[in-house]
């Protein structure tokens, strides 16, 4: 009985290593499934089919040493009977096998080629076994032929121990052979030892590399990122004298993947200098560079180069215009791509839907949501294409993007119509829901999340996780935690992204308890909490003012073995900063940099924030040198925090300082900045500054905001100044700029300060008119007169005022 490969195969025959040495490999032949190839001829490295596996089991050999294969499972895609001509090939075989009885090895290494060719490699090698055990002897092209089915398997470890038997047999293997056990060793990502082995068949003259051994070869180390070695291999090829189409495919291999690292200079380089020595580009090296060229911003040139086929007879296919649609609508050059289609139908290409789905997205992208939907339409009315599922999506995405959610249920409902697979309808549908939930439409999200399970399209993670972060936005925690119990119950694993959007939520209300049971939840289910977990606990607990609480959750988010952030140490230092443990906030600052963290400007104006609400204006100005002398530049927030602090520290001369600096680098474009020195020159007796300040608002091409006028009316009032104060709150108005609660307060108590009681009545007429209420200083402000004075005309004329105010009446029973 014949057995030589399965022999081999139990034997361990001897494999060639890299280092020259030969060592044993014991395979328990692992197969998985299927793809490509060819029998014993060049045409076997040719094939580039990327097998889909469903499952690994194991090829035992049996006491005489032939392979058998028990439990063989089919490929997912493919069964034996799928294909008429697999059939044929294989009942071919066995007519061969069982009604000759001398079969021919050769006829039954075409079928075998044949087979190959199909992808259908685990049927080969058990084809190859009943063979042996029909006492038919192989020879060592069937050997080929499974060591190439082994390497399309992903077991090139077994094709090199059948390549034992062929030197047992006194034979040399070919370059066929070692073609395709470099080209497994390539696809198994060994690139070192695909390319070492190359060497020493070349140098111990073992093979003659032809075309293909060379391209396989230059291939393999492209996609390993060793271009100079491919070019290297490259220059050599050429002194064998191929002819010159032949050595097109190597050029193109090289010239692809440059461009793809964005080296198109020397792509480029490279194309004159394949074109100098007689080699013609085609298409795919046109649209390699067309590509590279596209995706570095090299508009110009790429279209020049689609000029330039054109002009040479070298047509492009749909896949070269799309390039350079594609590219040009990803950077918002959609006129351009419209001219590039424009020149795809004058040469005879038709515009598919991958060219028409590319230059809806640009349209969406530069906000012409209207063009893309007349596209749409026209596309699907004219019948020019069958939307698929990418359109459809692409067109529901755009439209929720630039706000038309309508138009995009609209979508939807076409797409309903087509019976596409469930789990296509999933994306659409989550989509949507999350722009709803986005534009705070979560009734209407809730409402599509119950339409899509009526009609069977169970929802996923994403779109839970998209409505449990609008319920949260809403306050909607039980009908949050609802959708997190239901996932639970569904088996639709919630992940730490769905965890950490509730935990988040509820401690950004103050519900810490309530987070910390989420987060036990989320471990029983085995999520573990990441980082951003264990911050919104400690946001949560800082909130609360429980610091020591915060701690803990720090310190044990480091025993679980996780290595804090800045973010992390900004938050409890924030912590400690708002509970007035200003040393222990400094303390921890600067362990920051001794855990291998950098300062950020946002660690150092939660510190200088500290340092002023604390009183410590001289340790603020420290900490910012620091800042500058580490190279890190204010931003705006910091002028903030600087302005405000140095103001309520009444240290003004160095606060209008820092102010005339921001006007310097012209950073004063915000009122903003402009409300906090008018506020604090106010505040501390230096008014006429503070007017300066508030009339070149103006001047500096500012308005006014509420807040603005409130600080200029409450220092107006202060300095006794009442017909400017009613002035400048009828000017505020004229001005469209309506006061509010804040204001009336404010005015109201710097009259009754002066004893205006009649104006301050008339204002707070006008207030209470408006829905606006007492805050407490002006309602203690008004018993203490009213106690002081004992006058029952003026309650009188209060409780006539102020009959609404039902916290003020209370106060007055």
């Amino acid at each position: 009985m014949s057995s030589s490969i399965g022999a081999a195969a139990a034997a361990a025959s001897p494999f060639v290593t890299m280092s020259g040495t030969y060592r044993k490999v014991t395979p328990p032949l692992l197969l998985s499934t299927t793809t490509t190839s060819s029998c014993c001829s060049n045409s076997i490295i040719l094939h580039h089919h990327h097998p889909t596996f469903q499952s690994t089991t194991e090829l035992k050999v049996s006491p005489n040493h032939s392979i058998t294969t028990k439990n063989l499972t089919q490929p997912k895609s493919i069964s034996i009977y799928s294909n008429s001509n697999l059939q044929d090939a294989v009942d071919s075989f066995n007519h061969v096998l069982n009604s000759w009885s001398r079969p021919s090895i050769r006829y039954l290494n075409r079928l075998l080629g044949s087979i190959v060719k199909m992808g259908e490699y685990q049927t080969v090698l058990s084809l190859i076994e009943k063979m042996q055990f029909s006492s038919v002897e192989d020879d060592v092209c069937t050997i080929s032929i499974a060591i190439n089915c082994y390497c399309h398997l992903n077991r090139v470890e077994l094709g090199f121990a059948l390549l034992g038997s062929i030197f047992k047999r006194g034979d040399l293997p070919d370059e066929v052979t070692f073609t395709t056990l470099i080209k497994g060793l390539f696809t198994q990502r060994k690139f070192s030892e695909a390319n070492e082995l190359f060497i020493k068949l070349v140098r111990e003259k073992l093979i003659e590399p032809d075309v293909f051994t060379y391209g396989t070869v230059i291939e393999g180390l492209c996609k390993s990122g060793n271009t100079k070695a491919a070019i290297e291999l490259l220059k050599s090829m050429e002194k064998c004298n191929f002819p010159a189409h032949r050595m097109l495919h190597p050029y193109d291999t090289i010239i692809g993947r440059l461009c793809k690292d964005k080296m198109v200079s020397d792509a480029m380089s490279l194309s004159v200098e394949m074109i100098e020595k007689g080699i013609s580009p085609n298409v795919v090296t046109y649209s390699s560079l067309i590509q590279g060229f596209g995706n570095v911003g090299q508009w110009e040139e790429a279209t020049r180069l689609l000029r330039e086929m054109l002009d040479k007879k070298v047509s492009p296919d749909v896949y070269t215009f799309n390039i350079l649609v594609d590219a040009l609508c990803e950077e918002g050059m959609v006129r351009k791509a419209e001219e590039v289609i424009e020149i795809m139908i004058e040469s005879g290409e038709v515009p598919d839907k991958v060219t028409y789905t590319s230059l809806m997205k640009g349209l969406f992208a530069q906000g012409k949501s209207s063009e893309a939907k007349k596209l749409f339409v026209k596309l699907v009315g004219e019948k020019l294409i069958q939307p698929d599922t990418f359109i459809y999506t692409t067109m529901i995405n755009g439209l929720c993007k630039s706000g038309d959610t309508k138009a995009a249920i609209e979508i939807l409902k076409c797409m309903e119509k087509h019976n596409f697979e469930v789990r296509k309808m999933v994306h659409s549908y989550n989509i949507i829901i999350d722009s709803l939930c986005k534009d705070k439409m979560v009734t209407d999200a809730m409402s599509l999340f119950a339409e899509m399970k009526e009609n069977g399209i169970s929802p996923d993670f994403v779109t839970y996780n998209s409505l449990i972060r609008g319920l949260c936005k809403f306050g909607q925690w039980e009908e949050a935690t609802r959708l997190l119990r239901e996932m639970l119950e569904k088996k639709v694993s919630p992940d730490v992204y769905t965890f950490s959007i509730l935990v988040d939520a509820l401690c950004k209300e103050g519900r810490v308890h309530e987070a910390e049971e989420v987060v036990k939840v989320m471990i029983e289910n085995g999520e573990v909490p990441n980082i951003f977990t264990y911050n919104s606990l400690m946001v949560g607990y800082c909130l609360q003012g429980q610091i020591e609480n915060a701690k803990k959750v720090f310190d044990s988010m480091v025993n679980m073995g996780l290595e804090p952030n800045i973010i992390n140490y900004g938050t409890l230092i924030k912590g400690y900063c708002k509970n007035g443990r200003i040393d222990e906030a400094m303390h921890l600052f600067k362990e920051v940099p001794r855990k291998g963290l950098n300062y950020d400007v946002v660690a150092y104006d939660t510190m200088l924030n500290g340092l002023f609400e604390n009183g410590q204006c001289a340790a603020a100005r420290e900490l910012l040198h620091e800042m500058l002398a580490g190279g890190l530049s204010p931003d705006l927030h910091t002028y903030n925090i600087l302005l405000d602090g140095l103001c309520k520290n009444r240290q003004i001369a160095k606060a209008l300082l820092v102010f005339q600096a921001m006007k310097d680098r012209k950073l004063c474009y915000d009122v903003v900045y402009q409300n906090i020195i008018i506020d604090g020159t106010s505040k501390d007796g230096k008014f006429e500054i503070a007017r300066k300040l508030f009339d070149e608002v103006y001047s500096n091409g500012l308005q006014p905001n509420v807040c603005t006028y409130t600080i200029m009316i409450n220092g107006l009032c202060q300095e006794g100044l009442f017909d400017e104060a009613k002035a400048l709150l009828m000017r505020m108005e004229e001005c469209g700029c309506i006061p509010n609660e804040v204001t009336y307060n404010v005015m109201v108590q710097g009259f009754l300060k002066r004893s205006q009681f009649h104006d301050a009545l008339v204002l707070l007429e006008k207030m209470v008119g408006r829905g606006f209420s007492l805050d407490e200083s002006t309602s203690f402000m008004l018993l203490d007169i009213l106690q002081r004075r004992e006058d029952p005309t003026l309650l009188d004329m209060i409780q006539k005022v102020v009959p609404k105010d039902k916290s003020f009446s209370n106060r007055l029973v």
